[in-house]
């Protein structure tokens, strides 16, 4: 078994330990989200969500609480957190729906594993933090089939195929 595949490697949960959850397998793909609304909703610098689908994050243990939240585009997002402490675990987006949870790195017992694959919104990062040079930042977002690699775009074509899913960018 590969240190992608070890299940211990992909598990995570809240602060408080009341929520934990096992990610079956990698992520689509990860941002490093620096826009306005992610740096107010993380009192952070930016946002490090990993994609993947839904139904491949597995709850073990506790029941988190799904709080609608806006969002910058108007069409909200859905939290989910934890019901005791209110780490935010995941989100869905309007875009995906509730196919695709967007999984905070930071609640992985072992963050390091996922840095972002690409940096989105960094018209709006903070100047004083500085990006690799080997990972694609983009002012706003970008078309998955410039940068997604193709096993993910494969699992994202499974994705759109289901009932539910908006648009493709």
């Amino acid at each position: 078994m590969s240190q992608a595949e070890n299940p211990e490697n992909l598990e995570g949960g809240c602060a408080c330990g009341a929520v934990r959850y096992r990610m079956a397998g990698p992520p689509l793909f990860v941002h490093g989200c620096h826009c306005r609304w992610c740096q107010r909703e993380t009192g952070s610098a930016l946002a490090i969500n990993a994609m993947i689908e839904s139904e491949r994050v597995e709850l073990l243990q506790g029941g988190p609480l799904l709080i609608d939240t806006p969002s910058e585009s108007g069409k909200g997002q859905k939290v989910i957190r934890c019901p005791n402490c209110h780490v935010a675990l995941w989100s869905h987006y309007a875009g995906a729906g509730d196919k695709v949870a967007f999984l905070r790195v930071g609640t992985l017992d072992d963050p390091d594993r996922f840095p972002p694959d690409i940096h989105i919104f960094t018209e709006s990062k903070q100047p004083w933090l500085p990006l690799p040079d080997d990972v694609p930042a983009m002012p706003q977002y970008y078309r998955r089939s410039q940068h997604w690699p193709p096993e993910s775009l494969e699992r994202w074509e499974v994705l759109r195929s289901k009932p539910g899913m908006k648009a493709d960018r």
